[in-house]
């Protein structure tokens, strides 16, 4: 039997270009000889619908794609992604589905057990888990179809009570196979590589393991599907951030070699098991990761302007390396011409600030346009000294500089038809440092989920061709430039380290004791997630941030904002 991966970008409710898609993946499948195709999970109306589920409308529309779909599975068998209508009254209404289409008919429906309610999964919300298991007999073979999550529960600290694989072995399948929706961070290859050889290995199977590719606002999917041989040699490793096709042979994959058996290795079931006793800085910061992350991203902004039917896109050039290195992300993922700067100095802005974000968008060839703030700012303060008083310059005068960007920006974007990026990093997302309705606007946060040490090791990486970046932009000590002489290391520890606890406290999910155990400061230590705790109100009117982590703020990071823990 040849059996072919297609692995595609699906846009949520867009029926009509999904199909369109899977239509062409059958054909070409039926071009190179296969007997079957498989797609991803929820291909049919892509992943994650979320609470679309709940509109009857929605669902119906999903059941007339599968009914157009299935009109082009002839000759060949399909297996497909989709909600399912549960009829029984007991339980949720709706199923994850895969379903198998064969001579123009539903043959089969496989239902999803594990159904994934942490972080940015919610699916148990919609769904019901499977009541049973069963393997799809299609032309002398016993295919054991499972979804995603139903591979995930192996190990010593399983999550869930059942293991599908565990009731379909015992129908003797000739071969596993999985639907997926699984969203990138950086050590996801890892884990699904060490997911997926210690299932050929435990189960004696080989195993295509399709996933879906593409961005949903702050999710990015990789690809990167994955097949292995029945002695848990990797076959091929589907590319990575783009769509792809192949085709294998179930016979080759099957072929048993004692002589090949790789050893049983630790098998990793998330980003915290790989991250677990590294060098934490180093690895966040680590080559593979940051060429990883630069795709994801580079696809995060592409994708969300595409889906979106947008084209343009504006944000504000300080000079600085978190705009520097956002700057160059879109322009990369849009066009150069797509992409406009603006720089607004104010009397505190050094001269080298500006012109180094001149030198930027003449290295990148953007457009830009430079827009002073000191007038608009001084009319402020006039306008508020009867209010203000003599009260000493503070928090609130630095303030309406980055509001007075923010509208200068939000002006322009409504007025030409741009979306404003935000440039703000994750390392000052966690400890406040940004100012609400001012830097800390926009429609897409580009760098919310990399920290400091991520974003210079990316400028770095975007430099590694030739120096796009200038030299000083990477070289200076960062500032908000929002008074004299500022620096950023006035109100926060030095990012090498405030770095380090941050990851512990929100990756590795580390209390204080187990952190300063590590050999940090205690006091330090307290003020850092006093800092994270207590800030968690701005986070939440934050816009959506490109995923690229384990634990993102956003959707997947859940905390009440006026809890007392650790503030």
């Amino acid at each position: 039997m040849k059996i072919a991966l297609a692995q595609q970008n699906y846009h949520i409710g867009n029926f009509e270009e999904n199909s369109r898609k899977i239509i062409e993946g059958i054909s070409k499948a039926k071009q190179v000889g296969a007997d079957l195709v498989v797609f991803s999970e929820l291909c049919v109306c892509g992943y994650p619908p979320r609470d679309f589920l709940e509109f009857e409308d929605f669902i119906n529309k999903c059941y007339e794609t599968v009914d157009l779909i299935k009109e082009h599975a002839d000759t060949i068998g399909v297996l497909i992604g989709s909600p399912a209508r549960n009829p029984r009254k007991e339980g949720k209404d709706l199923f994850n589905a895969v379903f198998f289409l064969y001579e123009k008919q539903v043959k089969a429906e496989i239902h999803k057990t594990l159904l994934p309610n942490y972080d940015i999964f919610d699916e148990y919300r919609y769904f019901e888990p499977a009541f049973e298991w069963n393997i799809i007999e299609f032309k002398g073979k016993k295919l054991a179809v499972t979804i995603c999550e139903d591979i995930w529960n192996m190990g010593e600290n399983p999550l869930y009570r059942i293991t599908p694989m565990e009731q379909l072995i015992g129908y003797q399948p000739d071969v596993m196979i999985n639907l997926s929706a699984s969203p990138y961070n950086y050590a996801q290859d890892v884990v699904r590589n060490s997911l997926i050889k210690a299932h050929t290995l435990k189960y004696k199977l080989p195993m295509l393991y399709c996933n879906t590719v593409g961005s949903q606002t702050e999710v990015v999917f990789d690809g990167g599907s994955l097949v292995y041989d029945i002695n848990g040699n990797k076959v091929k490793e589907m590319n990575y951030f783009e769509e792809d096709f192949q085709l294998f042979d179930l016979a080759e994959l099957s072929v048993e070699d004692a002589t090949r058996i790789k050893p049983n290795e630790k098998v990793y079931f998330s980003a915290k098991d790989v991250g677990d006793g590294v060098n934490t800085l180093d690895y966040l910061a680590d080559e593979k990761n940051i060429d990883e992350i630069y795709h994801a991203l580079i696809l995060g902004i592409r994708d969300y302007f595409g889906k979106m039917g947008f084209s343009k896109a504006i944000l504000g050039s300080s000079g600085g390396i978190d705009s520097a290195v956002t700057l160059a992300l879109a322009v990369a993922a849009l066009g150069k011409e797509n992409v406009r700067a603006i720089l607004m100095p104010s009397q505190f802005s050094s001269s080298h600030s500006v012109s180094d974000a001149e030198q930027l968008s003449i290295n990148l060839d953007n457009p830009y346009d430079i827009v002073p703030i000191k007038n608009i700012y001084e009319s402020f303060l006039t306008e508020l000294k009867p209010v203000f008083k003599d009260a000493p310059f503070g928090l609130a005068e630095e303030n309406i500089q980055a509001r007075t960007r923010g509208n200068l920006l939000m002006a322009i974007a409504n007025k030409f038809g741009y979306i404003l990026l935000n440039t703000s990093n994750k390392s000052e997302l966690a400890t406040g440092y940004g100012t609400l309705y001012g830097d800390m606007a926009g429609g897409l946060a580009v760098l919310g989920d990399t920290y400091k040490t991520q974003v210079y090791a990316l400028a770095k990486y975007i430099n590694k061709p030739k120096e796009i970046i200038p030299d000083h932009i990477i070289t200076k000590a960062p500032s908000a430039e929002l008074r004299p002489n500022q620096k950023d290391s006035d109100s926060l520890p030095e990012y090498d380290t405030l770095d380090r606890v941050l990851y512990e406290y929100i990756e590795m999910r580390k209390g204080p004791k187990e952190i300063i155990a590590k050999g940090y400061d205690a006091a330090l230590v307290a003020r850092i997630l006093k800092l994270v705790n207590t800030n968690e109100y701005k986070r939440n009117q934050f816009c959506p941030i490109i995923r690229v982590s384990c634990k993102a703020f956003g959707v997947g990071r859940r905390v009440p904002i006026v809890g007392k823990y650790l503030s």
